[in-house]
């Protein structure tokens, strides 16, 4: 029995920082040993903001190298660029002739940005981001896409897409994906306790040398309690952070250091710094590594396009002949 494909994609504009890395990365790679993984430097969504070309590639191999650092297997996964599979642009028009302008309004980035007051300034790419969102995962026949719970509402817009296809041009024209949110990553606190965000400016590079990576954790925003006063673990922003680098035994022996009192913020951020650089500090030589060979990386991104273009042609073929683009059959 073949194994069934996960699709994640995730957009080069600027360095990957700690929450991209819980809630996008190491899933995803972690699914490479069950799933057929399909993975994408998201450059045309990123086009949406970054009118800067040199910028739009040194990122798009950024994100290449990150992804290796942390353990992607080229051999067992595909790994490209989003724009390199044109194809995907052909799927998002046949999918934005089938969807609704009322659908596109309620998508969260646009009424967001309509809550701004920015209606009007938005460009196109921006409002028509979902349409794009769903012909990278219905492309490639995806049967499962890990996404965050903020995201699950993109994954809903697919479904509901393919559906629409499958309803005006025959049963199977596309196939239904599934979000798939992991229970052990919700949102990822930022260093001001807000969602991690780089619209937020609260992000932690995943990759800082280890003094900036100590710095970034001592600027982590707590409240005024004395170190003699006993704190909980559960309301710290630095606690809720240190959880998703520690062992359960490490958690509980942090957690009753708090609870005990005459134990400062600053002392958790330490063990927070401590237990953060071990994780990462392979993982950022690797990078360093990997990312000084331009050349390796673009082989890497073009043999997995090769890969992902040949699913690609099959699923768009398939949904021509349904719409009636060519001479058909």
């Amino acid at each position: 029995m073949s194994k069934k494909r996960s699709l994640s994609g995730i957009k080069p504009t600027a360095d990957p920082h700690i929450g991209n890395y819980l809630a996008m990365i190491r899933p995803a790679i972690e699914l490479q040993d069950d799933y057929h993984a399909f993975y994408f430097v998201a450059d045309y969504h990123a086009l949406t903001s970054t009118h800067d070309g040199a910028a739009m590639r040194r990122h798009c191999y950024d994100i290449t190298a990150t992804f290796l650092a942390f353990g992607l297997d080229p051999e067992r996964s595909v790994f490209w660029r989003q724009s390199d599979v044109p194809e995907v642009c052909e799927l998002t028009w046949v999918l934005s002739c089938l969807t609704s302008m009322g659908l596109l309004e309620r998508a969260h980035a646009f009424k967001a940005a309509r809550d701004r007051g920015e209606e009007g300034s938005i460009n196109h790419g921006v409002f028509a981001y979902p349409v794009l969102m769903a012909a990278d995962i219905l492309l490639y026949d995806s049967d499962i896409v890990p996404v965050g719970r903020d995201q699950v509402q993109h994954i809903e817009m697919a479904r509901d897409m393919a559906q629409r296809a499958n309803h005006i041009f025959g049963d199977a024209t596309l196939k239904l994906p599934t979000a798939s949110v992991s229970e052990q990553v919700h949102t990822i606190i930022g260093t001001d306790g807000r969602k991690m965000s780089k619209s937020y400016n609260n992000t932690i590079p995943v990759f800082l040398p280890q003094k900036k990576l100590r710095k970034a954790c001592m600027s982590i925003t707590t409240d005024s309690k004395p170190m003699e006063q006993p704190k909980d673990p559960e309301t710290c922003n630095v606690f809720a952070l240190y959880r998703l680098f520690a062992s359960a035994d490490e958690q509980a022996e942090l957690a009753a250091l708090y609870r005990g009192g005459n134990f400062g913020y600053g002392h958790a951020k330490q063990r927070l710094f401590e237990a953060m650089d071990a994780h990462l500090a392979p993982a950022r030589e690797r990078y360093a590594e990997l990312r000084a060979d331009e050349q390796a990386l673009e082989l890497v991104l073009s043999n997995g396009a090769a890969k992902a273009r040949a699913v690609a042609a099959q699923v768009l073929g398939r949904v021509r002949t349904r719409v009636g683009f060519g001479a058909g059959q």
